[in-house]
């Protein structure tokens, strides 16, 4: 592949004088009848070792996922789009004209006037060659780039980019070869891309595993409640069957207790009905596991679930050490705005700023139970201070160095 691209841009020609004599040859240092380029390749290893001193110098590059990814912080896409297969079709037009450049011989531009040995056609393919090994050096980095891009560290790789092309242009300097600004900008657009793909099949991931576990959810209530509907409408039944005996027989005050008595079966069913029929009605519950997370951290969520303590012991399972401590369960008719306005009031201090769904907080319990005061009003029971049996009695065999 031959690369030759003029000396300087259009817009450096631009302010030459009309009357400006034409601009020599570019002339190889070794253009003196040696046909050894040796002051060239003195000049390449002059370079070379230049690179290997600066590489302990302020232009280190920081790979280190875990730092670079907390001084990043939340991840912002430079390429907002709708879903991972918008960003595909953005990434394949990227790739063709990242093609149509390399093809087109604009990948890497050069001097075209640069005479070896006294010859410019040979200067010609002296460019063209070191041209060549430029682009494969460059688009080796920017592969590698792409290959071991993770989410959340772009700007690590574009860096690493950025600092690869000005180590590469260094050994062409002599003969002008430099990557092609326009190339550069579209192999850092596609490092962009590949992140923000990456970013949005992760939370595509994560919100299908929510909505997964909701439907779970959602699915074992509906069947607690039908459940409870069928025990409710049966024992409904059967005080029916026994009351008109009652009344058959003239047992007046008996079937009166019985009366009363299939009232509340009544209103048990009502109730039962209702939360069948609204989906929005649900427990909220605030939780906390300081044997897991440690203190002043809590977890505010809700469920559907007929006996909402089932979901707090499903939550305590083998995934984390110890038991979750209630501190509250309340009953709304409107469950999900509670929750949403719940995790407004602490929206500033989650756990985890990047899937929102993950509903833990830095805060103590008493301050969610004065937030959850506000918005409901009174509380029949709340409980301030956690138990955490196991974690209390645990602590006293565990190493010294860790209590």
């Amino acid at each position: 592949m031959s690369i030759n691209a003029p000396t300087s841009p259009p817009a450096a020609q631009a302010d030459v004088p009309a009357s400006a004599p034409p601009t020599p040859p570019l002339v190889a240092p070794a253009a003196t009848g040696s046909s050894e380029p040796s002051a060239l390749l003195r000049r390449i290893a002059e370079l070379e070792a230049a690179l290997e001193a600066s590489s302990s110098g302020s232009d280190l590059v920081e790979l280190h996922d875990q730092r670079v990814l907390q001084d990043v912080g939340i991840y912002r896409y430079h390429h907002p789009l709708e879903d991972a297969d918008a960003y595909k079709d953005r990434l394949s037009d990227i790739n063709t004209r990242i093609t149509r450049m390399v093809k087109d011989n604009q990948a890497v531009l050069g001097a075209d006037m640069f005479t070896f040995d006294g010859s410019l056609a040979k200067g010609r393919r002296m460019v063209a060659d070191l041209s060549k090994l430029m682009l494969r050096a460059y688009n080796a980095e920017a592969d590698n780039c792409v290959r071991s891009l993770r989410s959340g560290n772009i700007s690590t790789a574009k860096k690493r980019l950025e600092k690869s092309m000005e180590s590469i242009q260094k050994l062409g300097v002599i003969m002008e070869l430099r990557v092609n600004p326009e190339y550069h900008l579209l192999r850092v657009e596609e490092l962009e891309l590949t992140a923000d793909y990456q970013m949005k099949v992760q939370e595509q991931k994560e919100r299908e595993r929510e909505e997964r576990a909701q439907l779970r959810e959602q699915r074992r209530a509906e069947q607690e409640l039908a459940a409870e509907k069928e025990r409710l409408e049966k024992e409904r039944t059967h005080y029916e069957t026994v009351l008109a005996q009652l009344r058959a027989k003239g047992d007046d005050a008996a079937a009166e207790d019985l009366a009363s008595r299939l009232a509340d079966i009544e209103e048990a069913i009502e109730a039962n009905d209702y939360r069948i029929a609204n989906i929005r009605a649900g427990y909220i519950y605030v939780i906390s596991n300081i044997g897991a997370m440690g203190a002043d951290i809590v977890k505010i969520g809700m469920t559907r679930r007929l006996e909402p303590r089932d979901r707090v012991r499903e939550l305590g399972d083998a995934s984390v050490p110890f038991l979750y401590d209630t501190h509250a369960l309340f009953f709304s008719e409107d469950a999900v705005t509670l929750e949403n306005e719940l995790h407004k009031a602490f929206a500033d201090r989650r756990v985890n700023f990047v899937n929102e769904r993950r509903e833990f907080f830095f805060a103590t319990p008493a301050e969610v139970r004065d937030v959850l005061r506000e918005k409901v009003g009174g509380l029949l029971e709340f409980n301030e201070e956690p138990e955490a049996p196991e974690y209390y009695q645990s602590r006293g065999r565990w190493p010294s160095a860790l209590t």
